[in-house]
């Protein structure tokens, strides 16, 4: 099966409790979305990242993208964690990838444990050894702005070969900055709720707005009935409004959050445009089978 190595941002600027916290919810999600999408995968964390094998790469992708927290994922060739096994891998990688003429770079990196080598050492024998591997078609070095990049991550005893980052929503797990409602009535409050989510928050529906978009974020959305009152620990209400309607809504003493306020609307269709589409400022899905 194939890995997806995955990374977070904000959530690795936590203090370690609340880290190992956040990282058992942005693992269910992950599991949670994966399931919904009919996707068999085995997810696991250890050392400030999470890895996903399965044997359907592209679905696995499209369904990940949708879990906020996750901050880039990487399609990842894994081998021993020695300079030769390293060397082995990343020169068949580099055949693969590297055209006549074409210049390269090598970015590693390790995490702390006491291996035998540096980041700078496997950066230069491996580059070293992509040059040799590739001396028929001409490869060059270049640092500063390669044609192509091999990054290699030495993490848990094992190492991990990639060519791409693939951008991702970021923000923190959905359900782990608590409960809000959100009156949805048109796309600004479409985009509240979604940004709002991606802030963390388990976001309930109020209103008779087609809220599709929002479910493929959280397929366990829940609609919400003003009639019935406030759901319980609900912690305050999220409105599309502009700056002219700030007194519309009756909050029973509760914050009211607008993050789409000081918004105009190319933005808001913008926002609206990469929900849809789940598109960031993504690269292109590029992995290579060894």
């Amino acid at each position: 099966m194939e890995t997806i190595l995955v990374r977070y941002c904000e959530i690795g600027l936590k203090s370690d409790p609340v880290r190992r916290r956040f990282e058992g919810i942005l693992k269910r999600n992950m599991i949670d979305m994966l399931a919904n999408d009919s996707v068999e995968a085995i997810v696991t964390r250890a050392n400030a990242r999470l890895y996903v094998e399965t044997e359907d790469i592209q679905s696995a992708i499209r369904s990940l993208k949708k879990v906020f927290g996750i901050a880039s994922l990487s399609v990842a060739n894994i081998c021993e964690a020695d300079m030769e096994s390293i060397k082995q891998l990343v020169t068949q990688v580099s055949r693969d990838i590297l055209q006549i003429g074409d210049s390269f770079a090598i970015d590693a990196r390790r995490d702390g444990r006491n291996y035998s080598f540096t980041s700078m050492d496997l950066e230069k024998e491996i580059g070293a050894a992509v040059l040799e591997a590739n001396s028929d078609r001409g490869v060059k070095v270049n640092l500063s702005n390669p044609d192509r990049t091999i990054f290699i991550e030495v993490r848990s005893n094992k190492a991990y070969i990639f060519t791409s980052y693939i951008r991702c929503h970021a923000g923190l797990p959905l359900g782990s900055q608590g409960k809000v409602v959100a009156y949805v009535n048109d796309n600004r409050g479409l985009v509240s709720a979604w940004l709002m989510m991606k802030r963390g928050c388990k976001v309930s529906v109020c209103g008779d707005y087609d809220v599709s978009l929002l479910k493929k974020y959280d397929p366990h959305l829940k609609t919400f009935n003003s009639e019935r009152g406030v759901p319980d620990k609900t912690l305050g209400f999220v409105s599309g409004n502009r700056l002219e309607q700030l007194g519309d809504i009756d909050n029973g003493g509760l914050p009211v959050f607008m993050p789409t306020i000081g918004m105009n609307d190319g933005t808001i269709n913008r926002l609206i445009t990469q929900m849809r589409t789940d598109r960031t400022d993504a690269v292109d899905i590029v992995y290579h089978r060894i």
